[in-house]
């Protein structure tokens, strides 16, 4: 916890008086321009990734950036999506994958998720994905995964919409942590360089 107090001092005699202006603006404004959903993994920062200031993206994170198929039901991650599209108006949505993603080598790997239920039932999200990917491996299963979670955010009513209206664009992307490289993914799950 001191670690977290550290930084939180610094934030606020360095960062915070550098972008007083940009700060203030947000104290009363809120309007990011893109939904960014991306793994809970520690080594995947949207905004560090994006170069992205504070107030830009509107991030969910989940275990392996799953995007549960809408169902009428009381769930978080449909109710951000809703509003992010909804209230916000976000313009894009990104869904982001990574290397060495916990998730997806627990399950290209057949890891025993036996002591975890409720992730193992979590991780049920990514069936579709498994069921399609044909290539070995874990950065395969990734890429599947991206696609797979595109297509689940179809079936939400807000992005439905928007998609129906041509206010939002749908972004697969695959984040590689060692390289810093990022793909943006095809339909068919085909990488290409988003930036040289």
């Amino acid at each position: 916890m001191t670690d977290l107090a550290e930084g939180v001092a610094r934030f606020q005699r360095d960062v915070f008086p550098a972008k007083e202006d940009l700060f203030a603006h947000l104290a009363t404004h809120h309007a990011p321009h893109t939904l960014f959903i991306g793994c809970s993994d520690a080594r995947v920062v949207p905004e560090l990734i994006t170069g992205c200031e504070p107030g830009e993206l509107f991030v969910i994170r989940t275990a392996g950036n799953l995007v549960p198929a809408y169902a009428p039901r009381t769930d978080g991650v449909a109710a951000s999506i809703e509003y992010a599209v909804a209230a916000l108006g976000v313009s894009n949505i990104v869904v982001c994958g990574h290397s060495a993603c916990g998730a997806m080598t627990a399950l290209a790997e057949g890891h025993d998720l036996g002591a975890m239920p409720t992730t193992a039932d979590w991780l049920r999200h990514a069936d579709a994905a498994r069921a399609r990917t044909l290539a070995p491996g874990v950065d395969a299963l990734v890429r599947s995964n991206v696609r797979a979670q595109l297509a689940n955010l179809v079936t939400h009513p807000s992005v439905a919409r928007a998609l129906e209206q041509g206010t939002v664009t749908l972004h697969g992307w695959s984040y590689d942590i060692g390289s810093g490289a990022v793909e943006e993914l095809d339909l068919t799950g085909r990488p290409t360089a988003l930036a040289a």
